[in-house]
């Protein structure tokens, strides 16, 4: 059922090759042990909107600085949205992403948020499409690596003033990473912070934009100072229910097999790998409850064990099992303290559908290169 898209994407984009590409023997060293986020590679999609031109001028060109004046809006106004995921290679070579017609949708929906103009599914596609083709050989093979994809869009037209900007640019750029637990998949401990809020009702925590982030750092650094490696934040209405960590949706697993997490209510992330975990647990004879998650019902769960495994899910880690929670007033352990059965089921389950090991009988898979 895996769709094969390498045929399509090439057409539209004009490639303009880099006079100084990384060599052979330099790209083996980068993809010997990747670090995240911090090597790229040779080129970089693009296409350029206006209001008088629409989108326009899609090409793949080298990977470099841009040129950004001090006016450029996005500076001023943070008018910016972006995506991840990721390009897996196969046994046999070939390369593949998973489910990026989802990342698609959500990049329209977060553009439609920030008020910029929306990129059809066809266009976010060809340029990874593109993108990957001329850069394949950066796609690396080892266990659980990967290439990281990071489309993004952002407001480039120079004026000071608070509209939506009648410029933009969309690219994409690329980074080989490696496992993101170097040691192996390993519980992390987590803050619940009580100060703070990642977003509230009517605000941008539904769209994938950089202030979210933004909103996070200062609370995740406070919760580093404690020891915690994240925070969890709760909702800004009643200060009770879970929603989501800085980067990842979370989920609980309940002692009777059923599995709840906090609802889509506007203020947290649609994520791709949640929707796909909730598939698989679904299919696993898990059935799932997309419901508010109450931090006193999760407490007596762990408490009184009705709840056994809490896990965080999202495309950089996909899934990492929670092992400690606590705030101000509780520090408890999540089940034995170790990655639960069911994290490490569904886990495997769904890299094994990434990387090829196991059939793709949902038609995530679409093959690129």
């Amino acid at each position: 059922m895996s769709t094969d898209m390498s045929s399509t994407t090439p057409d539209l984009f004009e490639i303009r090759p880099s006079a100084h590409p990384v060599t052979d023997a330099d790209r083996e060293a980068a993809l010997a042990s990747p670090r995240f986020g911090t090597v790229f590679t040779d080129h970089m999609a693009r296409i350029s909107w206006s209001t008088a031109d629409g989108w326009h001028d899609r090409r793949v060109e080298p990977y470099g600085p841009l040129q950004l004046d001090p006016a450029t809006a996005v500076l001023h106004y943070a008018q910016e949205i972006f995506e991840g995921l990721k390009a897996y290679r196969h046994a046999d070579g070939s390369v593949w992403t998973f489910r990026p017609e989802v990342n698609a949708a959500r990049f329209a929906r977060s553009a439609r948020r920030l008020a910029l103009p929306e990129l059809s599914t066809e266009d976010f596609l060809g340029a990874i499409g593109a993108l990957v083709g001329v850069d394949r050989a950066w796609v690396p093979a080892g266990e659980e690596m990967s290439l990281y994809l990071r489309p993004f869009m952002y407001a480039s037209e120079s004026f000071l003033g608070v509209r939506p900007a009648g410029a933009v640019e969309f690219l994409v750029i690329a980074s080989p990473v490696g496992p993101y637990f170097a040691g192996g998949v390993k519980p992390v401990s987590i803050w619940v912070d009580r100060q703070y809020h990642r977003a509230g009702p009517g605000g941008t925590g539904a769209a994938k934009c950089g202030g979210n982030y933004a909103a996070s750092l200062l609370p995740q650094q406070e919760a580093y100072a404690k020891g915690f490696e994240q925070v969890c934040f709760l909702d800004a209405t009643t200060g009770t229910q879970l929603e989501e960590l800085g980067g990842m949706n979370v989920m609980v697993v309940h002692a009777d097999g059923h599995v709840s997490t906090p609802p889509l209510s506007g203020s947290i992330l649609e994520g791709v790998t949640r929707s796909s975990i909730i598939q698989l647990l679904a299919d696993a004879g898990h059935p799932v409850s997309e419901e508010p998650v109450l931090l006193t019902d999760l407490q007596a769960g762990l408490t009184d064990g009705s709840v056994t495994e809490v896990f965080a899910c999202g495309t950089a880690a996909v899934m990492t099992p929670i092992g400690r929670l606590a705030s101000d007033d509780f520090d408890l352990t999540v089940g034995t303290g170790e990655a639960g059965p069911v994290t490490t089921l569904v886990r495997q389950q769904l890299t094994d559908i990434q990387y090829g090991r196991a059939e793709d009988r949902y038609g995530w898979l679409h093959r690129i290169a």
